[in-house]
Parts: C-alpha cells; structure tokens; sequence
C-alpha cells in the first residue's frame, strides 16, 4: 500500500497527517478550518483516498499559515508514497462539473514542480475562509508533491460550487495519474527517471 504519515511543527502550525494513495475514500479531517475540512473530504472521497489530518494551527492570527501547511504536508506526503513512479498513468486531465460551475484539472506526475492557476472571479470569502488560501494550497501542494498542476475555471458564478468542483476534479485526477496501469512498463519517462 502505497502510504505515507508525517509530522510537521513550527512556531505557526502543529500538524500530524497520514495519506494513502491506494485508499477507499476513508477521511478524519480536524484542520481548525471549516470550509478546508470539507473540501478535503471532498478530495478524498472522489479521489477514494484515506486521509487523517490533525492541524492545530494559529487561526487566530488567520487561516493562512494552516491551509499552507496542511498543502505542504500533504504534497510530501503525496511524493513520498508515490515511491519510484513504475508503472503509474503519470498524466491526467479531468473536467468536473458542480452546478453552475466547470473546471478543469491537469496534472503530470512529472518530478517537476510547476502551477497554473487561472481562476477567476471568486469572492473574498466563502463563510469565515479566504478564497485567496485555494491558490496558496494549491501552489503548497505542487512544490511538495513535485508535480505539475493546472487549474483552469472554464465558468461559473458561485464561489463555493467553484472550488469544490476544483478540490473534486483535483482528487479525481490525482487518482488517475497515481493509478497504476500493468501495461506500463518501468517509469513512464523516455528519460527512464521522473
């Protein structure tokens, strides 16, 4: 089983994680912020991940340091249960739907961290959370996990049903290209290395 768990504490966040790729969708999430916790779920579950996040975090500075965190905890998380990359699809793009909403999510297992984020016209807030934090994850996550990552919002109006048709099309295509295919042989890279 391809997993991984982590500690990580520094003078802003205190934060235990354990991640697994080859999951069932199995969740315990307490980040100290509402809105992650059911995005993270959301992730998950579509994903058919296992994660457990424990965050005690300075929320009441804001929600910034522990949404960052939690992206760089998961990211390495994500690269070290990944292991040698043999025999993964390697790429995926998924279009997820929610309501009015459609993005598109791209990702390259490719041991290059890389991040396109274009997003547009989201709300400052979503209930008490900083949509601006959505991207901070995001970019948290690419450079830790060393994958190249592509958001693109083709349309929608409402801002919660706009990242959640992010963090649903993030798990589901990170599950893709995580996947491992028996027809692929060794690491899918002409170079022989990702």
């Amino acid at each position: 089983m391809r997993s991984k768990s982590i500690s990580r504490q520094t003078a802003e966040t205190k934060i235990n994680l354990d991640f697994a790729i080859d999951g069932s969708g199995t969740t315990t999430i307490k980040t100290g912020v509402g809105f992650l916790d059911h995005m993270l779920t959301l992730f998950t579950n579509h994903g058919r991940f296992d994660l457990t996040v424990d965050c005690d975090g300075d929320i009441e500075v804001d929600q910034h340091h522990s949404v960052e965190d939690i992206g760089i905890v998961l990211g390495q998380a994500f690269y070290e249960s990944i292991g040698t990359k043999e025999g993964i699809e390697r790429y995926a793009t998924v279009s997820t739907p929610m309501d009015e909403a459609l993005s598109t999510v791209s990702i390259d297992i490719s041991g290059r961290p890389f991040f396109v984020y274009n997003v547009e016209g989201l709300k400052d807030k979503v209930g008490e959370f900083d949509t601006e934090l959505v991207e901070e994850f995001f970019q948290a996550f690419t450079s830790h996990a060393k994958v190249t990552l592509h958001i693109n919002l083709q349309y929608g109006k409402n801002s919660h049903h706009i990242i959640e048709s992010i963090f649903k099309g993030f798990g589901r295509a990170l599950r893709v290209a995580s996947a491992i295919n028996p027809d692929v042989k060794g690491v899918p890279s002409t170079k022989g290395m990702l």
